[in-house]
Order: C-alpha cells, then sequence, then structure tokens
C-alpha cells in the first residue's frame, strides 16, 4: 500500500520503520524543526532524522490547513495514512482523502487516557495494565472506532519514559496487523464505550512540580510518571533541584532495612548514612538522582554533601 506516514517524537520510530518494510511510505509528516537544547541551533525532528535515512520524503508543514499542505497531500495519492504523536491537527477534508483512512496508534487502553499525555497519567494513577490502540481518525478527543488493540504489563518501577519506550516497540506491529484488516476487509471497527473514560491532558513543566505533602506512594508514581518528560522539579531557598525516581521506604534494598529518619514534615530533608530522604505526607522517600539548577544530574549524597544542608532544611 502507498502510506502517509505522520509522526514526529523517537516513539514513533518504530512505527515508522516497521511500515517502511512491508509498504511504500511514500512521504512523512512531521513537526519542523525547533530548539531542542536551551543553547543550540534547530534541529529536525527524530521522525525527519529515520525518514531521510529511509530514503522517504519529509514535509514539515506547521499547519496542515494551508493550500500548499492540503495539495500536497492529495498529489500523494495514498491508500492509508498512520499517525503516531505528530502533534498537528489533521482538518476534516485531508480525513476524507486516503482511501482507507487515517489511524492513529494511542498509547492507551482507550477509551482510558484519552489525551497528550496517556502514559504519564497511567503510571501516575498506579495502572498495572494498559497498552495501545489503533483507531479510525474522526473528529473528536481519541473518540474514534477502535480497530484494535494490544495490552502491556506496568512494572512496578515504571517510569514514563521506560512504558513509552517499550509500548513504541510493541505498538508498531499492531499498526502493521491493522492496515492488513483494513486492506482484506477483514476489520472490525468497534465503537468505544461509553464507560470508562478517562481523560490524560498534556502535561507542562509548570506541573511537574512534586507534592511532597501527598503520600509516599503518590509522590513516587508522580516522579516516575513526570521521568524523563516534562521533569519532576522542586524547590530549596528558592532555587529549581530537578529531581529523579525516587525509591519508597517500604521498597526492597539490598543489604537490608535501611535507615529512616522519623518525623520527617513533608519536604523536610534529612541526611543520613543510608541515603538523603525526603518528608512526604506519609512514610519519608529515598532520593535516587538529582539535578540542581545549572548542573548536571549526580546522585543524592553528592548533591547533599554540596549543597551543605542546615538541618531542617525542607524543599518546598
Amino acid at each position: 500500500m502507498r502510506v502517509l506516514f505522520a509522526g514526529s517524537p523517537e516513539v514513533a520510530v518504530p512505527t515508522l520503520r516497521a511500515l517502511a518494510e512491508r509498504h511504500d511510505v511514500v512521504a512523512a509528516l512531521t513537526r519542523p524543526p525547533a530548539r531542542r537544547r536551551r543553547r543550540g541551533s534547530d534541529e529536525p525532528s527524530p521522525v525527519a532524522l529515520a525518514a531521510r535515512e529511509l530514503g522517504i520524503e519529509v514535509l514539515e508543514w506547521p499547519s496542515l490547513r494551508t493550500p500548499e499542505a492540503q495539495a500536497g497531500i492529495e498529489a500523494l495519492g495514498v491508500d492509508v495514512a498512520v499517525v503516531v504523536a505528530y502533534g498537528v491537527l489533521v482538518p476534516q477534508t485531508l480525513l476524507d482523502l486516503p482511501r482507507l483512512g487515517w489511524v492513529n496508534l494511542h498509547f492507551s487502553l482507550l477509551p482510558a487516557y484519552r489525551g497528550a499525555a496517556p502514559v504519564q497519567w497511567a503510571v501516575r494513577q498506579g495502572e498495572e495494565l494498559t497498552g495501545a490502540s489503533v483507531f479510525r481518525l474522526t473528529a473528536g478527543l481519541d473518540a474514534c472506532p477502535v480497530i484494535g488493540t494490544m495490552t502491556e504489563t506496568v512494572r512496578p518501577r515504571d517510569t514514563s519514559g521506560e512504558l513509552l519506550d517499550r509500548l513504541a516497540v510493541s505498538g508498531a506491529p499492531l499498526v502493521l496487523h491493522c492496515l492488513d484488516a483494513l486492506a482484506d476487509q477483514t476489520a472490525v471497527l468497534a465503537e468505544q464505550p461509553t464507560e470508562g473514560v478517562s481523560l490524560a491532558p498534556r502535561i507542562l513543566p509548570a506541573d511537574a512540580r512534586v507534592p511532597w505533602s501527598d503520600p509516599a506512594l503518590a509522590v513516587d508514581r508522580f516522579v516516575r510518571s513526570m521521568t524523563p518528560a516534562p521533569g519532576a522539579w522542586t524547590e530549596l531557598d528558592g532555587a529549581r533541584v530537578k529531581v529523579g525516581p525516587v525509591l519508597p521506604a517500604w521498597a526492597t534494598r539490598r543489604g537490608g532495612p535501611p535507615e529512616i529518619p522519623d518525623g520527617l514534615e513533608p519536604g523536610e530533608i534529612a541526611v543520613t548514612k543510608a541515603g538523603v530522604w525526603v518528608g512526604t505526607g506519609g512514610q519519608p522517600v529515598e532520593l535516587g538522582d538529582v539535578a540542581p539548577a545549572g548542573k548536571s544530574w549526580m546522585p543524592a549524597a553528592a548533591w547533599a554533601r554540596g549543597a551543605r544542608l542546615e538541618p531542617g532544611a525542607r524543599f518546598s
């Protein structure tokens, strides 16, 4: 089949590569080059880099509502368009062009976690099972007929990045299977149930401040859900500190139970021989890696030595 691919981040690349092995991917739609580091020039998206490596034409329109974009896509004469984390709205005039429509790989078991950040919200909510869905793209927030699904176990210490990487790989063959079913007219498009709907809105950096007053379990899930993006953070004396995954007091550790300080207030920091601990709304959690403002990631113990923390120091 002649396929148009639309995607931007690294998690879209496995599906692009899988499609290129089986079908004629005539072009890749992706976001225009953007500055991805604080200092540096604009860089093409991971999908753009992969597409050029595969010899696929790259289309980097910032919008699909321009006459140029609409005429360009119509001229491709594709049978189907496949979307994975593209990040640009597809207007109805383009949805009607491919013979088999536009299909989207979404990283949740719809109708759960409709929206831009399904994996982050699944980790934050403590889900033990998630997956991916392929659906026919229509108007509406992921409320489209589903063609196929696959499941994935959420591991106890998964970050959103680790889980998303696995879903990106296992979701690629699901897309191929659904395209085969559409092509031979055996696909069953199932309307999503009205029960079990949950939303997964986009998470901005401002939303990633660690809520130390929450119970330890919630703090643990929160930090893992924000890792690596947008990145959990807190403040100490008005300076921002990035926080990597924490270890709850009850988590298994080598060498036996750790020395856990008692009576810590939410956000209060205590340094022991066993590690650096922070109070929560329940039991303390142990810090893993941290990154002070303008510095690289480092073990919490090394950071604490350099920070020369006063007794009672507290993250806000």
